[in-house]
Order: structure tokens, then sequence, then C-alpha cells
């Protein structure tokens, strides 16, 4: 290991810490850490082009540090929360999830979207934004511009739908639970549920992240049937079947793991924080690496069509789970 990987590593480290800075502050704090960690990330690239020596650094950061951010974050989610919602709860986060996708994907598929982008926005609908963009992406082969469009369009709308909901809760018609439910289940990141759902209240934002959370565990769901499918793809190429080479993200299950082992009450919620707060700065890490590989020419080249069959798979499914929501409560 050379000097220009760890260069490469401490960009990458550098670009999240000034993150994690910059969206602390009112506005910002609706995009999050993780988008715009890919963001600055891209606009370095840009204008100070990422040297040869660094890629090494900059491809473990995006890559291995992904996996082990993603894996931390499951100490954030306790399962036991999960099944004191319901089924209420559970069911809403499926439908979203399906609804999320094919709405997205199908509106891509309309609009003759390149058929990558569109599949990875559509995930980051239903699922949850961004982490599940890249977790995805990795499964797909994609292009490290084909994520980063992804990743901005998620952001963008995530923003806008974030400012909507906090503008027009009171006129909803929802009660605070209710309202909670329903920005957990349409709203794209974390960091957008969090924002929205306080403005319900404690109960509000305390539903709200369960039935995001649980958005978040189905990842485990799609990114197995996303291994199944390019699988069977590669044998239908002339591939041989190898268990080893099936695209399932494993450490997935390292996620479910280290939610069952916080689930039990044995770590304290200090440790479990600071954990917490460490796997977001893996993952911002991650995703500055990702933003350095691409240039802002990436978006001038994917057009508005992406934009517009993100905005109108969120559109549906928004007004599906809002009616879903209504006969519910």
């Amino acid at each position: 290991m050379n000097r220009g990987y760890w260069t490469g590593i401490g960009l990458t480290l550098i670009i999240a810490v000034i993150a994690k800075l910059a969206t602390s502050l009112p506005f910002l704090s609706l995009i999050g850490p993780l988008v715009f960690a890919i963001l600055i990330g891209i606009v370095w690239n840009t204008f100070f082009p990422v040297r040869t020596v660094w890629e090494p650094g900059i491809h473990f950061s995006s890559k291995i540090l992904l996996r082990a951010g993603i894996i931390l974050l499951g100490m954030r989610l306790n399962l036991s929360d999960i099944a004191a919602a319901g089924w209420p709860a559970f069911l809403l986060a499926t439908s979203s999830v399906i609804i999320g996708i094919g709405a997205v994907y199908g509106m891509a598929k309309l609009l003759k979207v390149d058929n990558t982008i569109g599949f990875l926005t559509a995930c980051g609908t239903g699922i949850c934004g961004a982490a599940a963009i890249v977790a995805v992406s990795s499964q797909m082969k994609a292009k490290a511009e084909q994520t980063a469009v992804s990743v901005a369009i998620i952001s963008l709308l995530g923003m806008l739908f974030t400012f909507l909901y906090s503008v027009f809760y009171q006129v909803l018609g929802l009660s605070s639970e209710a309202y909670g439910m329903f920005a957990g289940g349409t709203l794209h990141e974390i960091a957008n549920v969090v924002a929205a759902g306080d403005v319900g209240g404690a109960a509000a934002l305390d539903l709200a992240l369960v039935v995001k959370l649980t958005r978040v565990i189905l990842l485990v769901v799609v990114a197995a049937c996303v291994g199944i499918w390019m699988t069977k793809k590669h044998r239908q190429e002339g591939e041989t079947f190898n268990i080893k080479k099936l695209p399932i993200p494993w450490f997935i299950f390292g996620f479910l793991a280290m939610s069952a082992f916080y689930s039990t009450g044995i770590v304290p919620e200090q440790i479990a924080s600071m954990l917490v707060s460490l796997s977001y700065v893996l993952m911002a890490m991650a995703m500055a690496g990702l933003g350095l590989n691409v240039k802002l020419e990436a978006f001038k080249r994917a057009g508005m069509k992406p934009l517009i069959a993100g905005l109108g798979g969120t559109i549906i499914l928004v007004a599906i789970e809002y009616g879903f929501i209504r006969f519910l409560f």
C-alpha cells in the first residue's frame, strides 16, 4: 500500500467530514450527509480530477467501507419496535417498496430512460434512497455515473417532498400517528423521514422511523431477487452457475445480524449511537468515493427523463399510500 492509496482513503474521509458538518445547517439537513458527500465528490472530480495513484484507496472506500457502514447501521434497528407497530406498518412498508419500484421503473420504461438508471432510481424510491441504490448497483455492475445520476435524482425528489410534507402537514387531515406512517412509507432518505416526521411530533417521528426501517430490511429481499435475476441472465449468456458468484450482497445479512444483536438489549444505547454515527461516516466515505469517479457531464448525458420518471413514480406512490393511510385510519 503506497502513499497514494492512503491519500485516496484520506480524501474520502475529508469529504465525508465536510458533508457531515455542512448538513448540520438547517436547509442542508434535508439532504443528509450521504447524498451531500457524493455531490462534493462529483464537483471535486470535475474541477480537480482524481490522480490515478489515488484510485485504489478511493475504490476501497466506495466498496469495502460501504459494506462495513451498512452492517453497523443495523444498530439503529430494533426488531421489537417493528413487531410492536404491527401488521399495518409492515403492510405499508411492503406496499411502498413494491409500488415505489414498480411505478418509477414503469415510468422509466415509458420514457425510454436508460434501463440501469431507471431501476436504480426505482430502488432508491421504494426502499431507502442512496444506500439502496449503491447496494443494488453493485449487483447490477452499474457504471459509476449511472449510480451517481440515480442518487442525485433521489436527493432532489427527497428534498422536494420533505418540504411539501412539512408545509402542507396541517391540511393532510391525518392524525400524528397516521402522518408518521405516511412519511415513513413514502419519503426516500432516512434524513427526509426524520425532517418531515418531526413536524408531526414525537409519536409521528417514532412511527415514521419504524416504517422506514422496515423498508430498509426489505432491501435484503430486493437484493436477493436482483442477485437471482442477474445470475439467470449470466447463465443465459453462457456462464456456468457458481454459488460464489451469486450476486447477493451477503453483507446485508450482517446488517440483520447486527439488528438482532441490538434488539436483545445487551448493547448500551450510548455505544449503539456511537456505532450508528460511525456507520454514517463510513457510508459517507463510500459515497464520496463514488462521486470521485464521476464528473458533472454525466448529468447532461442522462438528460431530464430520469428525473421526470422519478417524479412521476413518486407521485403515484404518494397518492396510493395516502389513500391507504386514510382507509386504515
